[in-house]
């Protein structure tokens, strides 16, 4: 039997947004973060990649929030302020630009589909020695000719701007199996299901279905980060089935639940605390 179901944090809070961090260049390293860890708000005056080798990373700012596993990298704009939260032992690996030099034309963060190739060359430029060699200058030119070819991925929870949908928002934030129909939930909260549907559409830019598909998604990640076994992770993200729930992740990241990348901490990686990217 299942113990009490408690609700995940999907994002580290926004209004915590108060005391924002100005670091003027994005670095470039890579760094462990331990599961539960965060990294304050804090903006850059150039653009930054982040992606995750291991665990799951989140990343807030006050559009919303994004999840990136393994298989997803997130391009993090100039001037974005945003924050981290780790789930399950985090490898994280960063790659600062130039804020003249924007390889991907985007004005707001962004989840990249991240192929084996894309992954092992982030993870080497990040870890590479700054020493501006010519070997070094080909491997980013590599890097950002990847990063200009890999797509789009929609894999994104937007912050709604009416106080109704935040309410019904929260509801499903906080209980992502929550099954009612969005004119059950529409009670509730004290709007009609036409009221919440144009509400969707236009504040979110989205479906309510695609909405809930969406965190349901990020619930689940976080759950397997921390090791959840895939029965379990479908039961409480709402899905009918583990075989329900296994084809949507498998069609949305690409890899089964039960293959995502592990979440465990090498002893000799040296994981630390809340870093500073």
């Amino acid at each position: 039997m299942l113990g009490p179901r408690r609700p995940v944090a999907l994002s580290i809070n926004c209004q915590a947004m108060t005391q924002i961090r100005h670091d003027p260049v994005a670095p470039t390293r890579t760094q462990w973060l331990v599961s539960g860890a965060s990294v304050d708000a804090h903006r850059h005056d150039e653009h930054q990649i982040v992606h995750a080798g291991r665990g799951v990373l989140a990343v807030t700012t006050d559009a919303g929030s994004w999840i990136a596993p393994a298989t997803r990298a997130l391009w993090v704009p100039a001037g974005t302020v945003h924050a981290h939260e780790a789930h399950g032992a985090l490898e994280l690996h960063l790659v600062g630009l130039p804020a003249t030099e924007n390889p991907l034309g985007l004005d707001a963060p962004t989840v990249l589909a991240v192929g084996p190739l894309l992954r092992e060359l982030i993870a080497a430029y990040a870890r590479g020695a700054q020493d501006g060699s010519p070997e070094r200058a080909r491997l980013r030119a590599v890097l950002l000719d990847q990063l200009r070819a890999a797509p789009q991925q929609p894999l994104h929870l937007p912050t709604p701007s009416s106080p109704v949908l935040r309410a019904l928002c929260d509801i499903l934030r906080a209980d992502p199996a929550d099954g009612r129909t969005l004119a059950a939930l529409g009670r509730e909260v004290g709007a009609s299901e036409r009221t919440l549907s144009r509400l969707f559409r236009g504040d979110l830019g989205m479906t309510f279905p695609q909405w809930r598909t969406q965190v349901r998604l990020y619930h689940a990640l976080v759950l397997l980060a921390g090791r959840t076994p895939v029965t379990t992770v479908a039961h409480r993200c709402g899905w009918s089935s583990a075989s329900a729930f296994i084809d949507v992740f498998r069609r949305t990241f690409g890899y089964t639940p039960g293959s995502a990348p592990a979440a465990a901490l090498p002893e000799e990686s040296g994981a630390g605390g809340p870093g500073r990217p």
